[in-house]
């Protein structure tokens, strides 16, 4: 369980590292840390992509609700939210998300790992959920 892991004070430089991109010969791939968070993206909904308005703060400050569910290393948050989108809409990603995707260090490789590995999962998914077994 990735998740178990302990974080050492002294591992900031591996959450920060970029990933191995897929260069040639090698295939494309996420560290663990990564799968984990495309895993739990599956649960967030397309409203945590948006900056609150300071309406919807005083709401959920108001009902005792005050999720922030941006991770605080940008470059995971960035892999957050083209997880969230694709698990939403697959390959219907708008453009200005998969260049801030790239600009993260990311490649389109990863992209295309990423996106049909979430297609794979969510089919799989709705597949067991109309037989009766999710």
């Amino acid at each position: 369980m990735a998740y178990l892991a302990r974080i050492e004070p002294g591992d900031e430089k591996a959450l920060s590292a970029p990933a191995p991109t897929g260069s040639k010969g090698q295939e494309p791939r996420f560290s663990d840390l990564e799968w984990s968070v495309i895993r739990l993206a599956r649960l967030d909904r397309l409203w945590t992509l948006r900056t609150p308005t300071r309406l919807s703060r005083f709401f959920r400050r108001l009902v005792g609700r005050n999720p922030n569910p941006a991770l605080a290393n940008p470059r995971l948050e960035t892999l957050r939210r083209i997880a969230v989108l694709s698990w939403h809409f697959g390959f219907t990603v708008p453009g200005d998300d998969i260049s801030e995707f790239l600009r993260a260090g990311f490649s389109l490789e990863q992209y295309e790992l990423l996106v049909s590995t979430v297609r794979g999962m969510a089919a799989k998914r709705s597949t067991f959920s109309k037989a009766g077994l999710a």
